[in-house]
């Protein structure tokens, strides 16, 4: 008899743009996602002209393709999380806002991805007003960088008093959870507000050092992702956001120096990892060994 098949991983869509050094974007998003044990299914928002020196064209894909690749995934698999990065422009934004309005996923993690770090715009003004207006009361959370918070409450976000503030004014506009992310600060300072069972507003900081690295492209995309993934495998939002801030920060660390310009993190660095080589190939002869048995 073959052996019991594993259970299946929590499914978690990405909506986001292509990055065709993957360092972002749904390719990066899909390996981010395998590296947390979960399978990743995507709906490409935008293609982009782009490597590990900047951003040189994006064209959004067409919104009713967009409305139509959402809606074959709904029909055909159960989604336990989403991760919602680039949107391109208002008409794909618009679209993925009815899918969520209508479908009322769980554990929807909103990436308000507006510039690249090189200062291409990502989103214009019309889609940045339906992400507010309409997207981030879908949110299970969002995941700002301070520029990005700032951006969205009008506030200034230069240090952690003031992303408690920026979280606090996000709530306010109806999103239970919001990490306001500092990776730009001196020391790596992450600033969690989430709403507790018994209704209160509280706030948890996650603090590491600041690595001397240039491999930092795509870090916004790993954070949202993992953390999507780790509400998928039912994690409360303080375990959650730790579980990512390490994992980012291990992302960060293992990095390989690839491009001219800022280079990816390493998602898959786990595979590498000789405990786990050794737990692999003890699956794989064990698997072997049982097939054999078994044909006699």
């Amino acid at each position: 008899m073959p052996p019991n098949p594993a259970p299946s991983p929590p499914v978690v869509l990405t909506i986001a743009g292509f990055d065709p050094s993957s360092a972002a974007g749904v390719t990066a998003d899909i390996k981010t996602i395998a590296a947390q044990s979960c399978y990743g299914v995507a709906c490409i928002t935008a293609l982009t002209v782009q490597s590990t020196s900047g951003v040189r064209r994006t064209e959004a894909v067409p919104a009713d393709l967009v409305a139509e690749t959402l809606e074959e995934l709904a029909r055909d698999i159960t989604i336990a999380a989403v991760h919602i990065g680039m949107l391109a422009d208002y008409k794909v934004a618009a679209v993925v806002a009815r899918f969520l309005e209508e479908q009322r996923l769980p554990n929807v993690v909103l990436d308000p991805v507006l510039r690249s770090t090189s200062g291409a715009e990502l989103l214009e003004p019309k889609g940045a007003a339906i992400l507010l207006e309409r997207l981030l009361p879908l949110a299970t959370a969002v995941s700002p960088n301070i520029d990005e918070a700032a951006y969205l409450t009008g506030l200034s976000v230069t240090n952690p008093a003031e992303m408690r503030a920026a979280a606090q004014h996000l709530h306010g506009l109806g999103v239970p959870n919001v990490v306001v992310t500092g990776g730009h600060l001196d020391r790596a300072i992450d600033v969690l507000g989430f709403a507790t069972p018994a209704g209160t507003f509280e706030f948890e900081v996650f603090q590491s050092p600041r690595l001397a690295t240039t491999s930092t492209h795509g870090t916004g995309c790993a954070f949202a992702t993992a953390l999507a993934c780790h509400l998928a495998h039912g994690r409360s939002l303080p375990e959650a956001v730790l579980l990512t801030k390490a994992y980012v920060a291990a992302a960060i660390a293992n990095a390989h120096p690839l491009g001219k310009g800022h280079g990816p993190v390493h998602h898959l660095y786990r595979m590498t990892e000789p405990s786990r080589q050794r737990a692999r190939a003890a699956d794989v002869a064990g698997a072997t060994h049982g097939s054999s048995s078994d044909q006699g």
